[in-house]
């Protein structure tokens, strides 16, 4: 960890070189003349060699001003899509004979995650069967519409227990009763529960799995009331977690809630976003950046610029050849790999793009050495 001393001068420079900076929207004014040689004595800057540049890879891009979507901003949290949320209970009574997928596995639609050995099953198949025999055998006869409505009641009484009728009419057709009762997926996802293993005994609505499909995910996140005018359904979303520093996930917003939370005087808005390769988890805290459908000009660096030095936001200023000045920078909106700068730049300002770490190394030295000149 850093001396101090060494934090406490770093600090002080860094406040010093954001004061006077134009504020968050503005218009940037045309960037001031920066002197071609850095001032060795100054804390903030560093001088580099040609050859050090060109091995440490430093690039440079100017800042610009953009057209920007204006975007509210707002926090909320990842939940399951309910439309793809499945609880799994027992549609009979039994045993669990086998399990064939456990809680983490990921399933496709239909397939086999249990099997119940089920008396009650068993005896509504043959149920089946016979009056499927009897319909046979007295079609034609006076008893033959009461004997056809008689299968068509045990047909249906197998269909609540996860029959297809395909399924029913094979059973007619082969005479040939199953063992157990399939409890399979309705749709592909992950088993995020798993309640019982095998040998245990299960009634009716017994809990047996959880199925989630992951590939698409709500954001419930929070709208002021100051904000609601500016927004409405059917609008781009960028979610940022902080698992994934820099990177922006797309989503829309498909709801906004009815009711307002009188405390903290927000409304609860629902954000669908795709996430295919499950990276995003649900429970994970985001921040949003909602569109208004308005733009308006902003000062922007690559993203690649921003840099974090001591806790603190900055870039590495280019003021000349192989001359570099640290400085603290206000951040805004990000979007499509740029990042709006509200104080500490102006329009044309060169900054570092990569290659930092050589200039976060050399700042350090240069802030250690200022510290032992001190002592």
């Amino acid at each position: 960890m850093p001396h101090p001393r060494t934090l406490s001068i770093l600090i002080s420079v860094l406040i010093l070189s954001l004061a006077g900076v134009s504020c968050r929207n503005s218009p940037p004014a045309e960037s001031e003349e920066h002197p071609a040689e850095g001032n060795a004595a100054e804390p903030n800057s560093i001088r580099l060699s040609e050859e050090a540049v060109r091995t440490g890879g430093i690039a440079v891009a100017a800042a610009r001003v953009v057209e920007m979507d204006r975007c509210i901003a707002a926090v909320g949290e990842l939940e399951f899509n309910s439309r793809r949320l499945a609880h799994l209970t027992a549609r009979a009574s039994g045993r669990i004979e086998t399990i064939a997928a456990f809680r983490g596995d990921r399933v496709v639609e239909g397939q086999v995650l249990a099997e119940i050995y089920s008396r009650e099953y068993l005896a509504l198949q043959s149920e089946v069967i016979q009056a499927a025999e009897r319909d046979a055998r007295l079609q034609g006869t006076p008893d033959a519409r009461a004997v056809r409505a008689f299968l068509e009641a045990a047909r249906e009484k197998l269909l609540p227990l996860g029959l297809t009728d395909a399924e029913v009419d094979a059973l007619i057709l082969t005479k040939s009763v199953r063992s157990f009762l399939a409890v399979r997926a309705p749709f592909g996802g992950r088993i995020i529960e798993q309640t019982v293993v095998a040998g245990d005994g299960v009634d009716p609505g017994a809990s047996l799995f959880r199925l989630a499909d992951l590939s698409t995910l709500w954001a419930s996140v929070r709208i002021y009331e100051k904000d609601l005018a500016a927004v409405r359904p059917d609008v781009d979303v960028v979610l940022r977690a902080q698992a994934f520093p820099g990177e922006d996930f797309r989503g829309r917003l498909v709801l906004i809630g009815a009711v307002m939370d009188e405390k903290t005087r927000t409304v609860e808005a629902r954000v669908e976003v795709r996430n295919p390769t499950e990276r995003l988890k649900p429970g994970m805290y985001v921040e949003a950046s909602v569109a208004c459908g308005e733009k308006r000009r902003a000062l922007v660096i690559p993203e690649s610029a921003l840099q974090e030095f001591q806790s603190l936001s900055v870039v590495f200023l280019q003021t000349g050849p192989g001359a570099y000045e640290l400085r603290l920078v206000e951040t805004g909106e990000r979007s499509g790999g740029r990042i709006e700068i509200v104080r500490g730049l102006t329009e044309r300002d060169e900054v570092v793009t990569s290659g930092s770490f050589l200039l976060k190394s050399e700042m350090l030295k240069k802030t250690r050495g200022d510290e032992h000149e001190h002592d």
